[in-house]
């Protein structure tokens, strides 16, 4: 038995409430058995995970018996693997992990093995290498502890509690950039493990009793969460395949609906007016017969006329003249191309402010101002970034942008002009490396914070019957 210093003796009955805080299991019923050498503990969707140095195991609890409703996720680091035989005389192989046991006030480390005990009243098993020197049993008793209670995983504490728990991510990029390395390397160093998927190497099974997203020739595993980076050729595919695993019931950090709508620009143009987000004055036509009214809708020359398709500044051109408004537009009309036609704010004089919105919070922001000689300021195009300090109408036009596209990260770009903020576009899959070197701010780990607080079971309502004791 584990030595203690402690000399308070703790009386043991053959059934206690425990709790295990490093798995976010606040309260359990354990049986109590010395003639059991190792613990065990209910588990269900046993996987393995992480480096093979350092392998993980994540699985799945129904804390309360005859709750199958009330799902636990928990995960621990594997210290070992061994053959248990259970009461009946069968052998089974089990994971081993290890993890802190509190009764009363007291804490301690145990080992436990994982099992299906869905036919057990108990969903632990407490052996007698668990038990302290100061631990009498009375064998004749229950509950001999305080007893704790199984309403605590419907209360907010419980929503709200973020147990130390591993997560299996997927990073959906086709690019080995600086923005899908620091996800990675900003997960693993928080104990996740991290993996980049290829967005266009996934396919699916479409079907509605078990819809699958399978990779290289296998079904993809369970992940706790998505992040999308998708690009802008392959946004239909990409976005398909954000939905499948929406489907799954995937947290994704950016939901598929969010990336079409910032992908389209007209519909995008079209979103952030009904969300009375400030933006040039904006127009759009089919026909060339409209070419001068769609340009009197936005204002005089100077125009900018965008492709509904451009990124990172391509595809978007300054017209400084009707004339050359009008030949820039009919060029466009002869490629079948689809536009639109915007104001062009000259007291933003070649810059723009990207603010980088994670979990509905400005996290950072940066100035961007354009290469010598071009009114663009993307980075892509030779720009250069400082950080900025932006003011409040400026703070609540880019959370409001953002949640118009209900986007848990996102770049929103604006112009101060001089009716204040005006929104450029909304990006759904911003780079980190501009905003993180001239910030000096971890992006990605806010975005852990956001993920880890938000990839997890929440405990569903309590039905409405008697209470579970």
């Amino acid at each position: 038995m584990p030595n203690s210093d402690d000399t308070e003796v703790l009386n043991f009955g053959w059934e206690e409430w425990i709790s295990l805080p490093d798995l976010g299991i606040p309260a359990l019923r354990a049986k109590i058995d010395t003639g059991a050498r190792t613990s065990a503990l209910h588990a269900f969707d046993i996987e393995t995970f992480g480096p093979a140095s350092k392998p993980k195991v994540r699985f799945t609890l129904h804390p309360i018996p005859g709750r199958d409703d009330l799902v636990i996720p928990c995960s621990a680091p594997i210290v070992d693997r061994r053959e248990v035989t259970s009461s009946n005389g069968e052998k089974e192989m089990r994971f081993v992990i290890e993890s802190n046991i509190s009764v009363n006030g007291q804490s301690w480390p145990i080992e436990i093995t994982l099992t299906n005990r869905a036919s057990m009243n108990s969903r632990m098993l407490l052996g007698r290498t668990a038990l302290k020197d100061n631990i009498s049993i009375v064998a004749t008793e229950r509950f001999q502890q305080p007893e704790l209670n199984y309403d605590v995983y419907h209360t907010s504490k419980m929503r709200n509690a973020q147990p130390n728990r591993s997560l299996r991510i997927a990073v959906l990029s086709r690019e080995d950039n600086y923005s899908t390395r620091r996800l990675v390397e900003e997960g693993e160093k928080r104990g996740h493990t991290v993996e980049v998927i290829n967005t266009t190497r996934c396919y699916m099974t479409i079907n509605a009793m078990a819809p699958d997203v399978h990779y290289d020739g296998k079904r993809l595993p369970r992940f706790d969460a998505v992040i999308p980076r998708i690009g802008a050729s392959i946004t239909p595919y990409g976005t398909a395949i954000v939905r499948q695993f929406e489907t799954i019931g995937t947290y994704c950090v950016n939901p598929s609906a969010g990336i079409t709508a910032s992908r389209d620009k007209l519909y995008a143009h079209q979103l952030m007016a009904r969300h009375k987000v400030g933006m040039p004055n904006t127009a759009f036509a089919a026909s060339p017969k409209d070419t001068t009214n769609l340009i009197g809708l936005v204002g005089t020359a100077p125009l900018i006329v965008k492709l509904l398709e451009s990124t990172q500044g391509k595809g978007v051109v300054l017209a400084e003249t009707k004339k050359a408004a009008e030949s820039v537009i009919d060029a466009f009309r002869g490629l079948k191309a689809n536009f639109l036609v915007q104001d062009f704010v000259k007291e933003a004089a070649g810059e723009d402010i990207r603010c980088l919105v994670v979990g509905g919070k400005v996290v950072a922001s940066m100035k961007r101002t354009g290469a010598e000689g071009d009114f663009r300021s993307n980075l892509h195009r030779g720009g250069s970034a400082k950080s900025v300090r932006i003011t409040k109408e400026e703070r609540e036009t880019a959370l409001r942008a953002a949640k118009a596209f209900d986007l848990n990260l996102a770049g929103v770009d604006l112009l101060r002009s001089e009716n204040g903020p005006k929104v450029l576009e909304v990006n759904s899959s911003p780079g980190l490396e501009g905003i993180e070197n001239s910030t000096g701010k971890n992006i990605a780990g806010k975005l852990y914070d956001v993920i880890e607080s938000r990839a997890r079971a929440t405990p569903i309502k309590r039905r409405k019957t008697a209470k579970a004791k």
